[in-house]
């Protein structure tokens, strides 16, 4: 007598969708290195570090100017000189020195982007943060808000003192989708229904990665772009 086997059926796998935010402009409603510029500068402890840092970013900054050096460079090598500026702090120090300045960031945020994340996350929607900025100050700013994973660029320590003379991977440009594909890594990904915010020409390559780009408030290469393919813009 034969015996019919047993269907089993396995449970649908159900891919995972993602909201994507950019930071400055974005999520932020300003930029984040103009005011850790006039952090430092006007410190009451730590102002005289700034001429060491504005000495270190004009020759790369004037070669911008005169468009004879890259812009991507120039963000890099002027990240690189901030930390060079505060050479002597301890992990400690500059996780402090950040959460002064995410103090002075709160009132800034995008009411209405914040409000697009807190939706996504309704949503059971897995929500990122991609950014150049520096990773301890992405979580200071952000330590209110449920972001499930932020990509930043990252500080490196020895012997928990700040190590500015190793060279950092600068979070911007094609590296950001390098970055949020490592961070997905292994995950089934629903790119169609997934989501992107951002607000410069830049972010472009993370935009294009899903089938709902968001421009938010944007600079005009990228309002253009936005508008021809029927982008939403807020």
């Amino acid at each position: 007598m034969m015996v019919a086997a047993e269907k089993i059926e396995k449970p649908e796998l159900i891919a995972l969708r993602v909201a994507i935010f950019d930071f400055d402009g974005t999520l932020y409603s300003k930029e984040t290195f103009q005011l850790m510029m006039d952090h430092l500068k006007n410190h009451p402890e730590h102002s005289r570090r700034y001429r060491q840092f504005y000495r270190a970013i004009m020759p790369p900054y004037i070669g911008h100017k005169l468009k004879i050096y890259p812009e991507r460079k120039m963000r890099e090598r002027s990240v690189q000189a901030y930390l060079s500026a505060l050479e002597t702090f301890s992990q400690k120090e500059l996780e402090q020195y950040f959460g002064e300045i995410a103090d002075r960031m709160h009132g800034d945020m995008n009411p209405r982007v914040v409000e697009r994340l807190k939706n996504h996350v309704a949503n059971n929607d897995y929500v990122m943060l991609v950014s150049g900025a520096f990773t301890p100050l992405l979580h200071a700013v952000t330590k209110q808000l449920p972001i499930k994973t932020i990509i930043g660029t990252e500080i490196l320590y020895k012997n928990e003192i700040l190590d500015h003379r190793t060279p950092i991977s600068h979070i911007q440009g094609p590296l950001k989708t390098i970055k949020i594909k490592e961070a997905l890594q292994g995950q089934d990904i629903d790119w169609a229904n997934s989501y992107a915010y951002g607000d410069s020409h830049s972010d472009l390559p993370v935009l294009e990665l899903v089938g709902n780009p968001v421009a938010v408030q944007p600079e005009p290469r990228l309002r253009t772009v936005a508008t021809e393919r029927n982008w939403e813009i807020i």
